[in-house]
């Protein structure tokens, strides 16, 4: 079974996407209006409530909005079965999928973002530990490092990650190639 909680929030300290890609479809469309973004999360929780009870698959969903977007997490007691969704990939699917129901329903493109169970705490930290490496890399006189293609939110989140470290770094590549470069500051 299945609980839904709603939170608005909104922070600037909060995780927001800066690639290219999306600024461009941000500067042709306007801002979600908070009751826009609770009408995503809803339609995203109830997608994925479906999905977990088709799977039998127990969950609590959570529905937050801020900085433009909807963020839905699912989150379940230790040792149950949702750990089977956690996976990066799997997770990153089924955020195409409830973005896509989303936008079947709204008409619009969606930015939300899906974690299942602290999947998105977990490829945080593997980014954090990827950094890390690179950073010995160029401390060992190497001039660049490039990292592997990630999708624009990872990205984000390296170039975070790199800039508290006292580095620089930025996106190079087109589409799935998509990848990001660290060197010395």
């Amino acid at each position: 079974m299945t609980d839904v909680q709603t939170e608005t929030t909104s922070s600037p300290a909060d995780e927001t996407d800066t690639v290219e890609t999306e600024a461009a479809e941000a500067s042709t469309a306007t801002e979600p209006t908070a009751g826009e973004l609770d009408r995503e999360g809803d339609i995203a929780a109830d997608y994925i409530e479906e999905l977990l009870d088709i799977a039998d698959i127990d969950g609590d969903i959570d529905i937050d909005a801020r900085n433009g977007r909807a963020y839905i997490s699912v989150n379940a007691e230790d040792g149950t079965n949702l750990q089977l969704l956690a996976k990066p990939e799997t997770v990153a699917a089924l955020q195409e999928l409830t973005r896509l129901a989303v936008q079947n329903q709204t008409g619009g493109f969606s930015r939300l973002i899906l974690d299942i169970a602290g999947s998105r705490d977990a490829r945080q930290a593997e980014l954090g530990q990827l950094v890390a490496r690179a950073i010995v890399r160029i401390e060992e006189g190497a001039a660049e490092a490039a990292l592997p293609p990630m999708s624009s939110y990872e990205r984000k989140l390296v170039h975070d990650i790199v800039s508290e470290r006292g580095f620089v770094s930025n996106s190079r590549g087109e589409g799935r190639d998509r990848h990001t470069v660290i060197t010395a500051a």
